[in-house]
């Protein structure tokens, strides 16, 4: 009892060694790029153009601290996360609905392939016309990421053990028993790879939507930056965009482990 304790004790401390080893590297590596990034810019770049990281940091300092950034960051996350429900919603309902009946899934397969590498931003020129910019861009990210969770779930469904759909079945469980103990479970991480996948992808294309067509948000900010000839600024909010990108991304990450904390993959990425 004592030895089985005293490895897990160890094991427990060599987890916790790695995982600070790898922070450490991380943080080592982003001072490189930034002494990088420095010593480039001041010797090849002129700074009204492509200014050094020391005037961008306190340009990005000095916008932490006013309403508009926060208020545009607001903006573009809250397009984001609309047009992310309506993908997830829309995506596991007809991912279910196609994945389900064999002969509509061969039926359809052909026309999902051929749909699925248009890319969204060609939708502009015909939504301009009949919907506002705030709208289009709603769209424009529930469509792009509507596609990678209807094949995540697609993906979930092909992978469903017959042997256990069979089995459910004998013990009398009915469709809905199957969908919820049996087909569910196996899907559910495929849908949680599609989650974190999409939360980059709808930043980008909300994004997109300031960028393109002016559309209130981080987008727009950068834009007018850019335009006024502001290139510390542009170059601050790209910084603080990174950031943003960087924290969705932790955030789906940790919702991934917590949903799927009783999969064998999370166990087995926790350890290491």
């Amino acid at each position: 009892m004592t030895s089985g304790s005293h490895v897990t004790a160890s094991g427990r401390g060599w987890t916790v060694r790695g995982a600070g080893h790898r922070r450490g590297l991380g943080v080592v590596g982003l001072l490189a790029a930034a002494v990088t990034y420095e010593a480039v810019t001041r010797a090849f770049f002129s700074p009204v153009h492509v200014p050094p990281l020391t005037a961008i940091v306190p340009e990005a300092l000095g916008l932490l601290t006013e309403a508009r950034f926060w208020t545009a960051t607001g903006r573009t996350l809250l397009a984001a996360a609309a047009g992310l429900l309506i993908a997830v919603a829309a995506g596991i309902v007809l991912g279910f609905a196609i994945g389900s009946v064999p002969w509509l899934l061969r039926i359809t397969s052909s026309t999902l392939d051929f749909l699925r590498p248009v890319p969204s931003i060609v939708l502009i020129p015909v939504l301009v016309l009949v919907l506002d910019v705030g709208q289009i861009t709603i769209l424009l990210v529930a469509v792009s990421c509507f596609w990678i969770v209807l094949f995540q779930v697609l993906y979930g469904l092909r992978d469903v053990d017959q042997v256990a759909v069979d089995t459910a079945r004998s013990f009398r469980l009915g469709r809905w028993g199957r969908i919820v103990h049996v087909t569910w479970p196996t899907v559910l991480p495929y849908l949680g790879t599609a989650l974190r996948l999409v939360v980059s992808v709808a930043l980008a294309l909300a994004l997109t939507g300031g960028l393109v067509m002016g559309s209130a948000g981080l987008g727009e900010m950068i834009w007018s930056s850019q335009e006024s000839g502001e290139s510390a600024g542009m170059y601050a909010l790209v910084l603080l965009t990174g950031g943003v990108g960087i924290a969705l991304d932790a955030v789906a990450r940790l919702g991934e482990r917590r949903l799927l904390h009783w999969h064998v993959a999370t166990r087995r990425e926790t350890v290491r």
